[in-house]
């Protein structure tokens, strides 16, 4: 078993629409490092849900890999916003996973007390200029933050 950290805005797709929706594919992601972590995903993988781009960023819930990797059907829409001219059907470029709603956490654990946690200190996601959607994390992460959410966890 993996474990995962996805970004998402939530004016976009916040925790609260994956929990309406139950399972809902991650799509439009546009970064290479980003989706060669979507191909390393398996069915069951640990995802922690963060959201940026709010006034205190960082981990609001968890979620879990619901799917093997796909093609992601938007980078062939020429509606979409997230439409590749450059990807085709013989050879997509961009691929996605089903991620299902686990559970929301009472209070964010935010992107400035993940600063503060030795078991970040190595961690891309608490470095300046970090900008992938996707992270891998360590299971000592996935714990410790579970731990610390088991006090404010809201199912």
């Amino acid at each position: 078993m993996a474990y995962w950290l996805m970004k998402t805005e939530p004016e976009a797709f916040s925790l609260e629409d994956l929990q309406a929706r139950g399972q809902e594919p991650w799509d439009g992601i546009r970064n290479y490092q980003a989706r060669n972590f979507i191909r390393s995903m398996a069915v069951g993988d640990g995802v922690f849900i963060y959201h940026s781009r709010v006034a205190v960023p960082g981990i609001v819930g968890a979620a879990t890999v619901a799917s093997t990797a796909r093609p992601d059907p938007t980078q062939f829409d020429p509606q979409s916003h997230y439409y590749d001219p450059g990807s085709s059907l013989e050879k997509p470029r961009w691929d996605l996973v089903d991620v299902a709603y686990r559970c929301s956490f009472a209070q964010c654990i935010s992107l400035e007390s993940l600063r503060h946690m030795p078991e970040f200190a190595e961690s891309p996601l608490v470095r300046k200029g970090n900008r992938l959607s996707i992270l891998p994390i360590t299971e000592s992460q996935w714990q410790h933050v579970l731990q610390l959410a088991e006090h404010t966890e809201a199912s």
